[in-house]
């Protein structure tokens, strides 16, 4: 998704050559989609994490550039603002432990890149909010150099205007405005890519979005933003007004947001979600590859759909279909609401939460979603990225009779061996399914999350000192335990 361009303006002859484009890219997925066999692969899981890069004194360090130049590693990329970094993480067959060699493989990165940064004056966190945020740490000086992000800002202030307000309640509500999207680089996030068989792809998307709210809940890091308690999650709101904010009238037609949890249950398959972001949303960066999907597929290889991707990077669904062209071609479900940290066995804990349930509900998923419409699942996303552990959400049930709200805490519980089956369904053994089922196990039985933590240190440490002064101590303090891999159910106060 995060394919670069080579300019930052555009005329309306590069509208119209990229939308028949699109339409291009539409039908060759369509023709693909229909071939027997197509994306019939084994399953695998992939993912991308972003960090933070920061002084010794816990400051944003302006230097994302400098290191990845010095990394030499292909799978670091650079992000929106030159305080973030990307790993693209290799994917792995779930007969290659797929779980635990993804926690091997960021850990072995994470010590490289921080050695790495320690040359620049730097190190790495892995959080989804940096407590240590300043509001002088955005606006134009803080986006990386790079022709997408400047034309991906300007067209989303063409198109939405230049007041970005922030509005966000909580123990201290927050409200600012800003003139551009940069404090969309607040926020960065553990994605997990799970390749799906097209015959299941409805299904298991429908599942995904089902179990969503419970992992993120669970995996929430993220509660605060200069200084202010906000959600468990601030990510979320933050997120979706950085990029959407806009002054809607309820009584007239508005435009969809680009930052939601989508449109509806997915009905018959894959090509219905791809075709929803082209028929929504506005193109933004319309620029056409060199090559032409239709003669690629006539050619016998599998075409890259360019601009379909390129277009599916501006729209950022938490939860949204991926095609890659890759072994031939074949499908994804990108899970992107998690958040970075606290540490990489937690992580891989709440992809392995995700995974287990979204395949543990997936035989029975037609039989619950009535019980639950979609406006319903997207109420339970929000809630639980307001309130965590705390949080009580609508949970269908097979024979129930209206609705019923219960504790998060409860559902996860009664759905843990639904996870384990799930799991053991595509071929993750029962060793490794317990290792990461149980770091959540302990995360409900001891009611810490990563959000939980950082808010009881905060308060401890403001009786103590200044509000500044404490904020840089919680994330020492983070960082130590970050680094030594402890989970965070095990994180002393």
């Amino acid at each position: 998704m995060g394919i670069d361009i080579d300019r930052t303006s555009f005329d309306a002859e590069d509208y119209r050559a990229f939308a028949a484009r699109l339409e291009e890219n539409l039908d060759c997925l369509q023709q693909l989609l229909s071939r027997p066999g197509f994306g019939d692969g084994p399953g695998s899981l992939g993912s991308e994490l972003e960090l933070y890069v920061v002084d010794p004194a816990g400051k944003p360090l302006y230097a994302n550039e400098d290191i990845l130049l010095d990394a030499q590693d292909p799978h670091l990329t650079l992000e929106l603002n030159r305080y973030n970094l990307e790993f693209n993480l290799s994917p792995y067959c779930f007969t290659q432990r797929a779980f635990a060699s993804t926690e091997r493989e960021i850990l072995a990165r994470l010590d490289r890149l921080r050695a790495v940064a320690g040359r620049h004056g730097g190190r790495i966190v892995p959080i989804g909010i940096l407590p240590t945020l300043r509001q002088a740490d955005f606006g134009p000086h803080c986006i990386t150099p790079r022709q997408r992000y400047h034309a991906l800002v300007e067209q989303l202030i063409r198109r939405r205007g230049d007041g970005f307000r922030i509005d966000i309640n909580g123990d201290d509500p927050l409200k600012l405005e800003l003139a551009d999207i940069t404090l969309e680089g607040a926020n960065t996030s553990f994605q997990v890519h799970y390749r799906v068989r097209p015959a299941d792809y409805a299904d298991t998307f429908n599942a995904i979005q089902l179990a969503t709210p419970l992992v993120l809940a669970l995996g929430a890091n993220s509660p605060t933003l200069f200084g202010h308690r906000l959600w468990h999650e601030t990510r979320v709101p933050l997120f979706k007004q950085s990029i959407d904010t806009r002054h809607p009238d309820r009584y007239s037609w508005n435009e969809p947001a680009r930052v939601n949890f989508g449109q509806g249950w997915a009905r018959r398959g894959a090509i219905e979600l791809f075709r929803e972001v082209v028929r929504i949303y506005p193109s933004l960066l319309p620029v056409c590859s060199g090559s032409s999907p239709g003669e690629e597929l006539a050619r016998g290889i599998a075409p890259t759909l360019a601009e379909l991707r390129l277009h599916q990077g501006t729209v950022w669904l938490w939860n949204r279909p991926v095609y890659d062209n890759l072994g031939g071609g074949h499908l994804r479900v990108e899970m992107r609401a998690l958040p970075a940290g606290p540490t990489a066995v937690d992580m891989v804990a709440n992809a392995a939460l995700l995974v287990g349930l979204a395949e543990g509900l997936r035989p029975r998923i037609n039989e619950l979603l009535p019980a639950l419409p979609f406006a319903r699942a997207e109420y339970n996303f929000y809630r639980a990225a307001q309130h965590g552990l705390a949080a009580k959400l609508l949970w269908p049930g097979v024979s129930q009779s209206g609705y019923r709200e219960l504790a998060m805490t409860d559902i996860i519980s009664s759905l843990l061996p639904v996870a384990a089956e799930g799991l053991a369904a595509i071929g993750v053994t029962a060793a490794e399914s317990g290792h990461y089922l149980g770091v959540i196990e302990r995360r409900l039985q001891r009611r810490q999350t990563g959000a939980i933590w950082q808010l009881r240190m905060l308060a401890r440490l403001q009786g103590k000192m200044t509000r500044s002064d404490a904020l840089h101590k919680l994330l020492e303090i983070y960082m130590q335990h970050s680094e030594a891999n402890l989970p965070v159910a095990e994180w002393p106060l």
